[in-house]
Order: structure tokens, then sequence, then C-alpha cells
């Protein structure tokens, strides 16, 4: 039986263990949100230094039964060691270890002052530079993987948790319960597993994206595969319409509420 990162007990012990942790040596820990594929919870140490821990999960906690092998983990930290050589500096935290035999992963933590890109365009702040960055990240990622040849291709050639996690229950699940949609889902899926030009992130969006000083620091990466450059831009794009949109619905709300 693995650890549970969750279990604060046993993650110190686990720590103390593996000789990231002094015995006796204080440690804080935290869970952090957004935990759907994932258990992540932030250490942080006396003498200030932070890192955040991610444990993949079998399941997903959803209402649907939707699984994933854990192991998945290993892409990720696969992804961020190459994200740390091959991105701009500080768009991405450092990668410190893996652990496949307990599918984790350690990373060093982003200063808490830091903010989610998400929540910041929920309550109505756009800054241009921060979209900027966004599409220079972006471009960087792909431009450097699909200079790197076959190498970069064949490293990161599987695209089984792309499929379990973006394909399956994005365009799949929604082309099973939209008759009208199918068709039109179905093929996207095939054309979007067809291409094999650069690096795919898989999850590009504000809600995968922190500020901190002013600049941006992309995170999860489980997904992370050499395909189609186009789903980035697409999926980064729905996220912006949809809060756009939302933002609109907000306003308009509040406007017919005036006397």
């Amino acid at each position: 039986m693995g650890i549970d990162i969750e279990e604060f007990d046993a993650l110190r012990d686990y720590l103390k263990e593996h000789g990231y942790a002094k015995l006796g040596e204080p440690l804080a820990f935290k869970k952090l949100p957004g935990r759907v594929s994932n258990r992540t919870v932030r250490v942080a140490w006396a003498d200030g230094r932070a890192w955040v821990l991610k444990q993949a999960l079998a399941k997903l906690r959803v209402n649907v039964d939707w699984f994933s092998s854990p192991e998945r983990i290993g892409v990720e930290a696969k992804a961020l060691r190459w994200l740390n050589r091959s991105a701009p500096p500080g768009t991405t935290p450092a990668f410190i270890f893996e652990d496949m035999a307990n599918h984790l992963m350690g990373m060093e933590a982003i200063p808490e002052e830091h903010e989610n890109w998400k929540s910041v365009l929920l309550s109505g702040k756009t800054d241009s530079n921060h979209f900027e960055q966004f599409g220079l990240l972006l471009g960087a990622i792909h431009r450097e993987s699909s200079d790197g040849g076959a190498e970069i291709c064949s490293v990161f050639a599987d695209t089984t948790y792309f499929e379990n996690l973006r394909m399956e229950p994005y365009y799949l699940y929604t082309a099973q319960r939209t008759a009208e949609a199918a068709a039109f889902l179905n093929a996207l899926a095939r054309e979007t597993l067809h291409h094999r030009d650069s690096l795919v992130h898989g999850d590009f969006s504000p809600k995968n994206t922190l500020i901190y000083r002013d600049k941006l620091i992309l995170l999860d990466y489980e997904v992370f595969h050499f395909g189609d450059p186009a789903f980035d831009v697409g999926f980064a794009l729905t996220h912006f319409l949809s809060k756009a949109h939302h933002l609109a619905f907000i306003a308009g709300t509040q406007d017919a509420a005036d006397p």
C-alpha cells in the first residue's frame, strides 16, 4: 500500500525516510485546490524552502467514472524537466524529484504571494501584458519542440493520457450525448491525433497559470505529448471566450437589476 500524501503524518515520515527532512524538523503542510486528477500538497520548511508535491490518482474526482493510469506522473516529471531546460526562464517551477513507485513528484513551490490567472480574469481584471506573455510562452514551447526533431517526437510520442483525459472526456463523451455534434466531434478527435508537429501542453489555460510579480508561470503537464499544437491554441481561446461570456452575463444581470 503506497503513501497517501494527503495524510500528513505519513507524508512527514516519507520525507524523513527519503532524506528530504530531518528528524524533529518542523514542517507545514497544506492541501492545494483544484485536485481533480491529483493529490496536491504544499510543504514548507522553517528555513523558507517550499515544495509542491503531486500524486496522480487512478480515478478522477468527478461524478462520472473517468480513469487514467497514475503512471502518467512520469510524463509530468519528464515534461517539467524539458520545460526547465527549454521554456523561457522562470515560466515553470523547478523540478525536484520523482517517485514512480508512489506516483509522486516534487517541484519548487511558487511563493504564496502569487495569484491564479483564472481568478484574476473572473474578477474582471485584464492586462494585455499577461496575454502577450501567454502567447509568447506557448509559441516558445511549440517552436522549440518542433525544431527538436525526431528525438523530441520519440520521447513524448505516447498520447495515452491525452486521449484518456482530453479526447475521451471532452470530444468523445460529448459526441455520445449530443447526436447532432457527434460526426463533427469524432472527426475532430481523429484529426487531432493525426498531427505530430510539436509538443502539446494539453491543458494550456488560465486555470493552470499563476501570476507572480507580474510574470506568468505555467503548471500541470500530465497530458504533455508530441501532437497537434492547434489543440493548445483552441483550448486556450475556449477558456478566454467562456470567461468573456460569463463576465458579460454578470454585467448584464447587474445592469438589469439597477433601478
